[in-house]
């Protein structure tokens, strides 16, 4: 019998994961809750529209950013010690945020809060598998899915309940506070009660090209966000090419590790398919209009429409709903019997679903409610949980088997940085725009013409997921 089997579940499994999905609930509400907050944080600390991107996507930019390193930090040093740090290091930075007194002090907080996400969040489903058998592994795996599905249903409603009510007279700063005693339990927990877990042969960090990425994700998001209100000077063209250069040295710099023996920070051989690369330019794309057109929902709804942040929020969970089922649907029922046909299918209901706001808005104008957007936003939602569920397993069916780790770190980047340069890309649209309305209806159809795009894009992909 091989050691796996034998492994035993540890005597305090289902704590285990209770506490990492407080890491995962922080992680889904950091990434959701702010967007419904931004407007009164705008009038709070008198923040334009650019502050307002990087206090929204600043977050997932250093996420992505530092993803990999805190993964392979992990493997090396050990899970449980990298979660507590983490979770130590996330309570600083929501605390930061909490108690910022101006804008430039709460987007250094959201800028650091991403990096204390990314040392925390890898470490959570190894430490999963350290902690239950393989015979519970299956339990313990249904269970997580379905409460970081809830977190994200509830997150913009959570954060609309949190500034409305005004706890304290804390507004808009409770939803960083929130993550106080979350993160508090998550990280003593883990020092009391977690094994400690390691790889069993753990790569070397590649600081070189952790920093690298780093460097290119600046270089082409600050532009993006700065450019509109700096009228488009020579440098911001400057700086986008430059991270796309930097892009093309990361390339360079892995090829030298490879070549005198070293561990690159991605394993350069999965680009070399077909169905992966395709899978890169889908994952920025589809999670870049995601997350940029549902920034614009909220805003258009507060600031546009003047609901409340609660008002707001529920107005948004049709499609939180619908994202949900869609997902369940996609990756459960569908994707088994039908292939990447379920991707289109998700694609041809996102279009849809814009159209119908589309035209909601072509009818209504400013007098639009939560009734009249209810059934396009439940059908964008359901088209986005037709794709986003089983989109990753589609993309590493293109790789061995010996690349999927690497492979598996990628998209987990990608989706982050999507997020991020979705949300400056879109954001800028949406504020250049001459008023709210005309923002989210230029916001809407950029995203229509990705999801066209994205439809194309998915005959690149494998006919079949990965089991």
């Amino acid at each position: 019998m091989s050691v796996d089997t034998a492994r035993q579940t540890h005597p305090r499994a289902w704590l285990i994961l209770a506490l990492i999905l407080c890491a995962e609930i922080m992680d889904l509400l950091d990434s959701t809750i702010v967007n419904v907050a931004a407007p009164s944080i705008a009038r709070d600390l008198h923040a334009g529209s650019a502050a307002l991107q990087w206090i929204t996507g600043g977050y997932a930019l250093t996420l992505a950013a530092f993803l990999i390193a805190g993964a392979r930090l992990g493997d090396r040093f050990g899970r449980r010690t990298l979660f507590a740090v983490g979770a130590w290091a996330f309570v600083a930075c929501s605390a930061l945020c909490a108690l910022a007194p101006d804008t430039p002090t709460l987007i250094t907080g959201r800028l650091l809060q991403g990096v204390a996400a990314a040392l925390l969040i890898p470490q959570g489903l190894g430490l999963l598998q350290e902690a239950f058998s393989p015979g519970d592994q299956g339990r313990a795996f249904s269970i997580f899915g379905p409460v970081v599905g809830l977190a994200a249903v509830l997150g913009p409603v959570l954060g609309g309940v949190l500034v409305d009510a005004d706890l304290f007279g804390t507004g808009w700063r409770m939803i960083f506070l929130i993550n106080l005693p979350i993160g508090i339990l998550a990280a003593v927990g883990a020092t009391r009660i977690f094994p400690q877990s390691r790889a069993e042969s753990a790569p070397r960090l590649d600081i070189t090209g952790t920093l690298l990425v780093g460097a290119a994700a600046l270089l082409i998001a600050y532009p993006l966000i700065q450019g509109r209100e700096a009228g488009w000077p020579a440098w911001t063209y400057a700086l986008i090419a430059g991270g796309l250069a930097t892009l093309g040295a990361l390339v360079l710099w892995t090829r030298l590790r490879l070549r005198t023996g070293r561990d690159p920070l991605v394993q350069p051989s999965v680009f070399s398919h077909r169905g992966f690369s395709g899978g890169v330019l889908i994952t920025l794309a589809f999670f870049g209009a995601t997350f940029g057109v549902g920034l614009a929902l909220t805003l258009f709804l507060q600031l546009g429409r003047g609901f409340s942040a609660i008002h707001a929020g529920l107005t948004a969970t049709p499609f939180a709903l619908g994202s949900s089922v869609g997902a369940i649907i996609g990756a459960a029922v569908l994707a088994p019997r039908i292939g990447r046909n379920t991707l289109q299918l998700g694609n041809a209901l996102q279009a849809a679903g814009l159209i119908l706001t589309l035209v909601v808005l072509s009818r209504t104008q400013l007098t639009v409610t939560s009734w009249d957007l209810a059934l396009p936003l439940l059908v964008w939602g359901l088209g986005i949980g037709l794709v986003i569920a089983p989109l990753f397993d589609f993309v590493l069916a293109a790789l061995t088997e010996d690349e999927v780790g690497s492979g598996s770190g990628v998209l987990n980047t990608l989706q982050q940085l999507g997020s991020a340069t979705g949300i400056a890309a879109i954001g800028t649209v949406f504020f250049a725009a001459p008023g709210y309305l005309a923002g989210f209806e230029r916001s809407l159809q950029a995203g229509l013409g990705i999801t066209v795009a994205l439809a194309a894009l998915t005959f690149l992909l494998p006919r079949q997921a990965r089991p």
